[in-house]
């Protein structure tokens, strides 16, 4: 959930690299107010960064791994001013600076039609995709075909803050009870089909500043959890993140473009590649955005890609 760093008050549903969902402000161990994480998870990647010229010096964002060398999170999490990626991705793990798998970044794609709405309006088109520099053994969430109707049941993910006005990251991963809202639940404007209004269903919780491009996800028909959203910022403007509601940016609806831009961005084999992978850990097709304001809120190797054929619309 994109929000512009003012003061320390981060008035917003936001996390810096969309790391996690948010949970109730003052509350120890929430997404504010969310809970420590009640199974496992081994599609949750983390990204670290910070942003230094806005006094964030240990920052994340969150991500989720859809293939086993490739990850999906919110363009806001890899293009902002300011904003720097330590060059890592950390898939697996229920702890932010431990375990799991860590792998460096070889190279970003930022949706072409990305804009960043400034904290004014809402993200639009808030997708990006990190290619790894070697596959990883976790196995990757599927897209799910479709989001849902309003009032089906999800579930929000990440590491990001658990105070309204504070950078105060977990060190445990976080989950949060949500459910898919109805259009007119978020602010006029915000919410649309291919941006997903988002409901906690418990009080005073959200997705804060860290776990933007965190997933959502539902249970598909098989019991296993599918994606559906991206933490992209907050559903309404001067909320601050425990008020809600929350704005996810929708994972099918741009199901061809993650598909398009994975098929035609496949790695090379290691050994053809020489000694220059992931040097600066930022390199992306897309010109340089500027004036992004840095948003803190609330996610090859000839495996399958975890997405299936869908019949309905998609966003390219």
């Amino acid at each position: 959930m994109p929000l512009r760093l003012r003061t320390v008050r981060l008035a917003a549903v936001g996390a810096l690299a969309t790391a996690c969902t948010a949970g109730m402000a003052g509350t120890a161990g929430a997404i504010v107010n969310g809970s420590d994480s009640t199974e496992k998870y081994p599609f949750m990647a983390t990204i670290p960064e910070s942003a230094p010229e806005h006094g964030l010096f240990d920052g994340t964002c969150g991500a989720s791994l859809i293939d086993r060398q490739w990850v999906l999170t919110a363009a806001h999490c890899v293009k902002g001013d300011g904003l720097k990626l330590d060059g890592t991705v950390r898939v697996g793990s229920d702890h932010r600076k431990s375990g799991g798998t860590v792998r460096k970044i070889d190279r970003t794609f930022i949706h072409p039609g990305y804009v960043n709405g400034e904290a004014k309006a809402a993200n639009k088109n808030d997708m990006a995709l990190i290619r790894l520099d070697r596959p990883v053994q976790q196995k990757p969430i599927t897209i799910a075909d479709r989001v849902g109707k309003s009032g089906t049941p999800t579930r929000l993910l990440g590491f990001g803050t658990t105070v309204d006005t504070a950078f105060a990251f977990p060190n445990r991963l976080q989950e949060l009870n949500t459910r898919r809202g109805a259009e007119s639940e978020c602010a006029p404007g915000y919410a649309d089909g291919t941006r997903l209004c988002t409901i906690a269903t418990v009080p005073r919780s959200m997705a804060c500043f860290g776990d933007s491009g965190g997933p959502q996800v539902v249970k598909g028909r098989d019991g296993r959890w599918e994606l559906i959203g991206v933490t992209s910022g907050p559903g309404a403007p001067d909320v601050p993140c425990s008020q809600g509601p929350g704005l996810y940016t929708s994972a099918p609806a741009y199901a061809d473009w993650i598909e398009r831009t994975m098929k035609d961005n496949r790695a090379q084999p290691i050994a053809d590649r020489g000694t220059g992978l992931a040097e600066t850990g930022t390199k992306d097709d897309t010109a340089a955005i500027t004036g992004a304001a840095v948003v803190l809120i609330a996610a090859g190797g000839g495996t399958a890609l975890a997405i299936r054929r869908r019949r309905t619309r998609r966003t390219t």
